[in-house]
């Protein structure tokens, strides 16, 4: 697609007519507790409303500015939304508002929304504030009715405002709402407790301390769960499921026996609205005395508190930030009447709409449950996300006593192929424990194929792996070889070590050694076992599987630092930064890291660009520069053009902008490897490889051949690539994925993220066509609850 492209193309041009037809604004606020990514929302509502021609009305102070009217409410222009994307927080501000709970006080809002011309609201906001819109959305009508009758407002007035549009965007970091899988600065939120957490490992372990760490949550537990399997904590205290009668008991004897194993330190997270199976409250003071007082161990409390709420938004939150609030306006200009109030969604990576209210009644069953005592019914109601994460944390955290775990008579070999990648180590971790949970003997390969021919295998037990989670790279080493000119020293080894199945943890080279592992099986019956990959690398090139372990920590990276770029940009004025990144054909973190950062523009080698669109860039640029957002940010794959290279561009818009602008380059390099892997990757790692497992398990009991006492796999899916497509984890045969991939340049023949393009080009103001095709459908919440919860993953 041509990024300045000037024409729209008829079907869109149509489409975006009858949008902006109407002639009336969009108000948008938020309200409640300020979430990281809600700038990044606000940021993308104007814009998308100036690019479809409908205005858009900033709403200041929530719903106190809406009833206050006046200088609150002020029409946005495009400028005004420039360089808030990284920044937390909400720049509109939010408030509490008890004038809106009465009628009186909605009634005027309603006649200050009117006087601007605004019938569209969308609001970002938890559920209380979303509940607060659909009800006004309901009086709407008879609040016009009450203004006439006083005189403030004509009958025309009210018959061309004559209904009120509402579509929410849930920003709160607790993740409590149901109907989506994460909410707006969840994420952020979670980035600043793991980095909390990794900082007190270091001085815990120092001192032999255990550490009870308060996270917010009064009425959901997601930050402690989801931050306890992000860290490996040894006991984690959440109200949809609390600990049964004599849990003080089990607790310090689980302490107790990680000290024996000569663990050095203990973490126990604890959300704020902890209670115990009897509804009363737990909390960290009582915890600490518990520990001191039954073990003596030296312990310390750490409340996290509004540092949670804090600091810049993570690159997950700035991009589902951006898509909700894109999708939120066509969702608003698409409604009609009859189109109930709806909350743009997440479902695995698809947007998509949902009724407010059967959300907010999901919501409030939630509590329900939970004041009665029936708490799986409130883990259950929470979401098949949630559910999992409980199941995967128990499994991963408590390992069963030496007796109780018959043992299955398998060894199942785990090792790292390509690229190092952040959160394999999570990924190992996981399939380890998983592995020795269902009584297998898990066997670790150092340094990939390099290491299997060479016989670098040995037994590897749940306590060799803890403490890896947090760390990056590949503790069990890895490389580029290739197994196939190796195969007959592979399959002794496969012999000699008496390996059942195969878990490869890699990039693009672990699918390709999967494919020849699983040629060999003509030749080689020793490779007639159940082999397994999970896709992990920073370029996000496997095909089968929309995410890779490492690319969201990548993503991060660049994103970091593509703001302390602009910030530097900003200063010195008139100045365009171009940035290479990794992703070697592939231009994901190109495109990705360019919506999350605020890029002008990505060249990437999936979407073709010649010598005309580079010239139309810095066009673009130049006009930018006669605006108060005197910058540029221009985001190049490594290998995305042989001619068109980082030198050649930046020699281009050199030349091009001087006397205008000038240029610096930087070339990232293998600090987007680096680094500790982010709260998403070591989820994302410890749920998929849990998977895999769970899988491996299944196949060695479907082909066990009892008559010869060992396995026999050579069908097609017992050899599989386990990836999140849409929004399912899903088992593919890897000789069907060849059909699907482009080996010359390492890619999948079709990539999801594309479609996200247009609205980078969007948000730095391309005048381009959108295809609206791919537009979220309103989905019902009951519906979503009842698919199958092992098939699915939200991350």
């Amino acid at each position: 697609m041509d990024s300045s492209c000037e024409d729209v193309s008829q079907t869109d041009k149509k489409f975006l007519e009858n949008l902006s037809g109407s002639g009336k604004a969009i108000g948008v606020l938020t309200s409640g507790g300020d979430a990281q990514g809600m700038n990044a929302a606000v940021r993308a509502v104007v814009r998308m409303g100036i690019y479809v021609g409908t205005k858009v009305y900033f709403i200041h102070e929530g719903y106190q500015g809406m009833v206050d009217g006046g200088k609150h409410i002020v029409e946005a222009n495009w400028q005004d939304v420039s360089s808030i994307l990284q920044v937390g927080g909400t720049v509109i501000g939010s408030a509490r508002c008890q004038d809106f709970r009465t009628r009186e006080g909605r009634k005027q809002a309603a006649h200050n929304l009117t006087k601007h011309g605004i019938s569209n609201l969308c609001v970002i906001g938890g559920d209380g504030s979303l509940t607060g819109a659909n009800l006004f959305r309901e009086e709407w009508k008879g609040l016009l009715q009450e203004l006439i009758e006083e005189g403030k407002i004509d009958e025309a007035t009210a018959h061309k405002y004559s209904h009120l549009n509402i579509v929410g965007m849930v920003g709160s970091i607790d993740n409590d709402f149901c109907g989506t899988d994460m909410t707006i600065g969840t994420d952020s939120a979670l980035h600043r407790i793991i980095e909390v957490v990794d900082a007190i490992m270091t001085t815990a372990q120092s001192h032999q301390r255990t550490f009870v760490l308060e996270v917010m949550g009064r009425h959901c537990g997601y930050l402690a769960l989801v931050s306890a399997l992000a860290c490996g904590a040894d006991w984690v205290f959440i109200p949809e499921s609390p600990p049964g009668d004599g849990w003080e008991d089990q607790m310090c004897q689980k302490l107790s026996e990680n000290r024996a194993r000569k663990k050095r330190l203990n973490i126990i997270i604890i959300s704020e609205g902890a209670i115990d199976c009897y509804n009363k409250p737990i909390t960290s003071d009582m915890i600490k005395d518990l520990v001191v007082k039954r073990l003596g161990f030296d312990t310390r409390v750490t409340i996290l508190g509004h540092v949670q709420r804090g600091g810049t938004p993570s690159a997950f939150d700035r991009i589902l930030a951006s898509r909700m609030g894109v999708e939120a306006v066509l969702a608003l200009l698409e409604a009609s009447p009859e189109t109930p109030a709806c909350v743009v969604s997440l479902s695995g990576n698809q947007a998509i709409r949902v009724p407010l209210m059967e959300c907010v009644q999901m919501t409030q069953e939630v509590q329900k449950a939970m004041d009665e005592r029936k708490f799986a019914e409130a883990v259950k109601l929470r979401g098949r996300s949630f559910e999992n994460n409980l199941n995967t944390y128990k499994s991963l955290a408590h390992k069963k006593p030496e007796g109780e775990q018959l043992p299955s008579n398998f060894n199942v070999a785990v090792l790292n192929v390509g690229a190092p990648a952040a959160g394999m180590n999570a990924a190992v971790r996981s399939a380890v424990r998983t592995g020795i949970s269902q009584g297998h003997k898990m066997l670790a390969v150092t340094d990939g194929f390099d290491g299997f021919i060479k016989g670098q295998i040995k037994e590897i037990k749940w306590g060799d792996v803890g403490g890896w989670i947090g760390q990056g790279g590949s503790l069990l080493g890895t490389k580029r070889t290739l197994p196939a000119k190796n195969a007959e020293a592979i399959a002794e080894q496969i012999r000699s070590h008496n390996i059942s199945a195969i878990l490869l943890i890699g990039g693009f080279e672990a699918y390709l050694g999967l494919l020849e592992l699983s040629a060999a099986r003509a030749k080689f019956d020793e490779f007639c076992i159940p082999m397994v990959m999970v896709p992990a690398t920073v370029s996000n090139n496997v095909p089968g599987s929309d995410f890779s372990i490492g690319a969201d920590t990548a993503l991060n990276a660049i994103t970091d630092t593509c703001d302390r770029i602009k910030q530097s940009a900003s200063g010195t004025k008139r100045r365009v930064f171009i940035i290479e990144t990794m992703g070697g054909y592939c231009g994901y973190l190109a495109s990705m890291s360019g919506l999350s950062a605020g890029a002008d523009v990505a060249y990437i080698y999936e979407e073709k660009f010649d010598i005309r669109e580079l010239q139309s860039n810095v066009e673009h640029l130049t006009g930018k520069m006669k605006t108060s957002v005197q910058r540029g940010l221009v985001l190049r794959n490594e290998n995305c053009s042989e001619n068109y290279t980082t030198d050649f561009i930046y020699q281009l818009y050199s030349e091009e902008g001087k006397g205008v602008f000038d240029c610096r380059k930087n070339v990232l390099g293998h600090m987007q490897q680096g680094g500790s892997p982010s709260p998403f990757d070591r989820n994302f790692g410890t749920k998929i490889s849990a998977k895999a497992m769970q899988w491996i398990t299944k196949k060695l009991s479907e082909t066990y051949r009892q008559d010869e006492g060992r396995v026999f796999a050579n069908s097609l899916d017992t050899a599989c690539l386990l990836g999140m497509c849409r929004r399912t984890l899903v088992f593919q045969p890897v000789a069907e994925l060849k059909s699907e991939t482009d080996f010359l340049h390492r890619i999948p023949k079709e990539q999801w993220w594309l479609k996200l393009r247009p609205l980078m080009k969007i948000l730095a103001k391309y005048k381009i066509s959108y295809d609206v095709s791919d537009a979220g459908q309103m989905e019902h919440v009951d519906r979503r609850l009842t698919q199958d919860s092992q098939n699915s993953v939200a991350i």
